[in-house]
């Protein structure tokens, strides 16, 4: 499909730069095959029924944002994605001057070589440390990675090391939040059990990836970068037997619906999976896991924009998209979400 096609227009006030406090204040647009309706957060539990199933994202964004110096030269790297306990995919500036073997200092408190340079800007890293070691020189050496629709307005500050991250955040490695999880809280959790709404927890650590623009002119030419998930044999198996006892699984954000169609077989059955994934959902494809997603609003032309409208339509998802814009709804990672019904194709 041309990429064309999932362009629109946002005027830059729309977009957030703060999320909203009380995080289960933010709006919530509900989009299904009826027409539309106009929500908050807070009344999610409402919107489904006993036996439906929420999937979150427990992935913890780590400091990822380096600014170091190989030599007298400045040079800065974003994380985004693990190979080893100490050696990470990096995109980097400026990358067409680093080479295999040069040694990069980020502020005294960490150093890494580089062993690869690969097209696109991206790097490889060999840190001089690894694992929790390495994570915690990260908290010390590290910005939070805000997306680059924030960073450009605004620097980052202590509050995004709170704000930039999940209440389900466990397990260290993602380099961008799963958004749509910003707006879930403890309290909303609670509702959710006395309504016999479950929640499954799966990892899928988000790479810097996810903000790189689309430059082919049609969706088939367009790679994705891949991610690291997991998810337990056990979650895998209460998913099954919750679907096949009638409930709905409702994805939490466009990461966990990634995963869990890359982990659904021919038959439909989710199964276990650890490991890379690459998938790039756009319309035609048939979804075999999600009955419904939960997701913020996403950028023109983007592979997530592609993603939501694979899911609920391309023409339902602009109209939706047009509504939020006249009713002053809040875009992009700080901002309001959509709960969207899925159509098949």
């Amino acid at each position: 499909m041309k990429v064309d096609l999932f362009d629109f227009d946002l005027p830059s006030d729309r977009i957030a730069l703060r999320p909203a406090e009380p995080r289960e204040s933010a709006r919530l647009l509900e989009v299904r095959a009826a027409g539309l309706g106009h929500f908050r957060i807070a009344d999610l539990p409402g919107l489904l029924r006993p036996g439906d199933m929420l999937v979150v994202n427990d992935t913890r964004v780590i400091p990822a944002r380096l600014k170091g110096r190989r030599g007298e030269a400045k040079v800065e790297a974003t994380l985004h994605m693990r190979i080893d306990g100490r050696t990470w995919a990096a995109f980097a500036r400026p990358a067409k001057r680093l080479r295999p073997g040069d040694r990069i200092e980020f502020g005294g408190a960490l150093s890494a070589e580089v062993v690869e340079r690969r097209d696109g800007g991206e790097v490889v890293l060999r840190f001089d440390r690894a694992d929790d070691a390495l994570f915690q020189a990260l908290h010390a050496a590290g910005e939070m990675p805000l997306p680059p629709y924030i960073a450009s307005k605004r620097p980052v500050d202590v509050r995004d090391f709170s704000d930039y991250q999940t209440v389900m955040a466990d397990r260290p490695g993602a380099v961008a939040a799963p958004t749509a999880g910003l707006h879930l809280t403890e309290a909303l959790f609670t509702e959710l059990a006395a309504r016999d709404i479950a929640v499954h927890r799966l990892t899928l650590h988000v790479g810097a990836g996810t903000f790189l623009p689309v430059k082919a002119d049609d969706t088939a030419d367009h790679r994705m970068h891949a991610e690291v998930g997991e998810i337990a044999a056990t979650t895998a198996e209460a998913l099954n037997r919750g679907r096949a006892a009638g409930g709905r699984i409702v994805a939490v954000g466009t990461t966990s619906l990634r995963l869990l169609e890359s982990a659904v077989d021919a038959a439909g059955d989710i199964r276990a999976f650890s490991g890379a994934t690459d998938i790039f959902i756009t319309p035609g494809h048939r979804f075999r896991t999600a009955d419904m997603l939960l997701t913020n609003f996403h950028l023109p032309r983007s592979t997530l924009f592609m993603l939501v409208s694979a899911f609920s339509g391309l023409e339902r998802m602009k109209a939706a998209y047009a509504e939020a814009i006249e009713r002053d709804y809040r875009f992009y990672s700080y901002g309001d979400a959509c709960l969207l019904h899925r159509v098949e194709p």
